[in-house]
Formats: structure tokens, sequence, C-alpha cells
């Protein structure tokens, strides 16, 4: 039981950080720095955005990644629970696809395989 509560550490990290991560790029992309001319414009955008409830939710939860991060550091050796923050790359990936219809290739596929059967292999090694 214990093993499972010190990986959920480690997944709440992660997914607090993915979900964060699509927060911000959703409220953001409604924006373009191109269209502001002087540093002072796109300054006074990027700090209006930290008053977006959304925008603040999504510090929110990077404060709380950070905080079970730091849990989860007291629980595992860095060098086995560090390659699994790859995960957030691949789920960060896979859901830009899905809700931003970013672009996915062979090669993106392939290092998400790859990055997969990295932190499985680094898993065993516990």
């Amino acid at each position: 039981m214990q093993y499972i509560l010190n990986h959920f550490y480690l997944i709440l990290a992660i997914c607090f950080g993915v979900v964060s991560q699509l927060i911000i790029k959703w409220k953001m992309s409604a924006f373009s720095f191109d269209d502001y001319e002087t540093w002072q414009d796109k300054f006074i955008l990027a700090f209006s955005m930290l008053l977006n409830p959304y925008i603040i939710i999504a510090l929110i939860l990077t404060l709380l990644a950070g905080v079970t991060w730091m849990i989860a550091m007291t629980k595992f050796e860095i060098s086995y629970a560090y390659p699994f923050t790859l995960l957030g790359l691949v789920l960060v990936t896979i859901f830009s696809v899905v809700f931003f219809g970013e672009s996915i290739s062979v090669y993106k596929i392939g290092g998400i395989a790859l990055i997969i059967l990295g932190v499985v292999v680094i898993s065993k090694g516990m």
C-alpha cells in the first residue's frame, strides 16, 4: 500500500503540472504578443493575464505540482523519480493534439514510445 501511495505523489505532481500547462496554453492562445509593438504593451498584457482566474488556477496547480514533487523526493531517489516527469511531456503532447489540434508526427510518436519505454526500464531498476 505504501508503494502505491508513494507513487501517487509522483503521479499527482505530473498531473498538476500537465493540467497547469494545458490551461495556460488554452488561455494564452487567444493572444499574440506579435500584436503588441512595445515591450511595455507586452508586459501589460502578460501582467493582465496574471489576473485571469484560469491563469491563477494554473499557477496554483504549478505550486501544488512543486509541493507534491517535494513530498515525492522524500520517498524516492531522484534518479528513479525524475524520469517519471517525462510522462508529463507525453501527456502534454497527447492532450495538445486532442484539445488544440496540434500536429503529431511519426517522430513524436517514436519519441513518446521511447520515453515510455525508458520510464518502464528505469522503474524496474528500483
